[in-house]
């Protein structure tokens, strides 16, 4: 039974599909004009295909390790001690290789921020 509150049609929605039959069955862009297609991954950035950031890798810089745990933990995870910060991790799903590196720092230690966190990691060549 139709509410008359759907953003589309019933015709739109049996067009749309037909629209991603081709995309769905394929399993790649069927599109003529390439700049429809979405944008590929950077392959040649490390970030990406050298899997996540961790303190101590070769290419894990201060400030891309800082971004990585602000982009997981947020502002409301501070103030707290590793170990609060390794349940925060877990709840995001974050890498274990970033919650390793937590979980190895010394439990009596709080943190008041990220970047009192990220220099705790990489500062002391974790």
């Amino acid at each position: 039974m139709q509410r008359g509150s759907d953003r589309l049609s019933v015709h739109r929605d049996d067009e749309m599909k037909h629209e991603l039959q081709g995309l769905l069955r394929s399993g790649h862009p069927t599109r003529v004009e390439e700049w429809h297609d979405p944008e590929p991954s950077a392959e040649d950035d490390p970030e990406i295909w050298g899997g996540p950031v961790v303190p101590g890798n070769p290419g894990a810089t201060l400030e891309s390790v800082r971004l990585e745990f602000a982009r997981l933990l947020g502002r409301s995870s501070f103030p707290a001690d590793a170990t609060a910060l390794v349940a925060g991790l877990r709840r995001k799903n974050a890498p274990d290789a970033l919650v390793e590196a937590v979980r190895r720092l010394p439990g009596k230690d709080h943190y008041g921020n990220v970047q009192e966190l990220t220099e705790a990691l990489v500062g002391s060549g974790r």
